[in-house]
């Protein structure tokens, strides 16, 4: 199947179109035409390089939207004309512990990714979502609930599982006290996430001016963490923090906001922290920092129901194909609301 998409051709070269072969169907897999792709943070590192492993030419797009054109011969969950979804995984080892789980983004031979990897089976390069048509197993598509707008239910493929993992983990639901820092692509959807499970929800940020998106969103309490005085009122409060910053940040100042027995989870950077934790508040009160990656396809299923009994979506601006490159000048600058949106209809335009 040859099918047209936006490439980065190398780390110094912009986005272009690039035709490439999908695969023919085997029997488990499912072939969709993709109507959406979200564009993640990821997405922009990859085609440059930033993180060294980019294997050029890369198609990227993991937050994907579509309808299905056919399926395998044993394939029965799906038929033509199901809207799916599929994320940042399209397959994985399948018989390890974290695999059997259904912990797949923890696969022990890592899992097979949306783009910038190779096919277990035949070891062909895997192109993601910026792209007319995908091929994937059926194990790794998401059925999209009727009724959800799906433009807006592309970011949740990558944006919404990743803070849904860590609220499920845990167990927030009504009482929790939980606090977000950082309101963009991960943070605007935490704040929706997090108030639908009915926790007492706080944004943490260091703007000014955030506090009627923030509401809307969900949070019931801003604290701007510049502010000694705001920061000393929140001393020991939170359950659950969800870090979404991108970046190197000092994460004491939020340790200290912790109860006994919270978490907070960084699921914004990776990499190495600076400066280093200060252990007393976390030994005196049993506080802890973790990480969080995403979630297996099971817990993502799970998230997309939720999302469509309770009518959550992203908060997005469409965008056409060509305009990619722009969009990622504007993601450097954290200037969207709050995640863009591919229309792929525009690839031939």
């Amino acid at each position: 199947m040859n099918v047209l998409g936006y490439a980065a051709q190398s780390a110094q070269e912009a986005l272009a179109p690039f035709r490439f072969d999908r695969r023919d169907l085997r029997a488990d897999d499912v072939a969709i035409e993709i109507l959406y792709c979200g564009v993640c943070h990821s997405d922009l590192h990859s085609a440059r390089n930033d993180w060294g492993n980019s294997m050029y030419p890369l198609v990227p797009g993991h937050e994907i939207i579509g309808r299905v054109l056919s399926v395998g011969k044993a394939v029965t969950r799906f038929k033509a004309g199901d809207h799916v979804g599929v994320g940042c995984m399209v397959d994985s080892c399948q018989h390890c512990d974290p695999c059997k789980q259904g912990h797949e983004q923890y696969c022990v031979e890592f899992p097979i990714v949306t783009y910038n990897a190779h096919d277990k089976h035949d070891h062909t390069p895997t192109y993601g979502g910026y792209s007319e048509k995908i091929v994937v197993s059926d194990k790794f598509v998401l059925k999209v609930p009727d009724g959800l707008d799906l433009a807006g239910a592309a970011p949740l493929l990558c944006a919404g599982i990743t803070t849904w993992s860590p609220l499920r983990h845990w167990k927030v639901g009504k009482n929790s006290k939980v606090a977000i820092i950082g309101l963009g692509g991960l943070g605007h959807m935490a704040l929706k996430l997090a108030s639908a499970l009915g926790a007492d929800v706080t944004l943490f940020t260091r703007s000014k001016g955030k506090e009627d998106d923030a509401t809307r969103l969900g949070a019931k309490h801003i604290v701007l963490s510049s502010d000694d005085a705001q920061m000393a009122a929140v001393h020991g409060k939170f359950d659950l923090i969800i870090d979404t910053v991108p970046y190197v940040h000092d994460l004491n100042p939020y340790v200290t906001t912790l109860a006994i027995n919270g978490t907070l989870v960084l699921v914004g950077y990776l990499g190495e922290l600076d400066p280093m934790l200060n252990t007393v508040p976390m030994i005196m009160g049993r506080k802890a920092v973790a990480g969080s990656l995403i979630g297996g396809i099971a817990e993502t299923q799970e998230m997309l129901d939720f999302c469509g009994k309770h009518n959550i979506t992203s908060d997005i601006e469409m965008i056409n194909m060509q305009e990619i490159n722009d969009a990622y000048e504007r993601m450097l600058k954290s200037d969207v609301k709050y995640r863009f949106v591919i229309d792929i209809a525009t690839l031939k335009a």
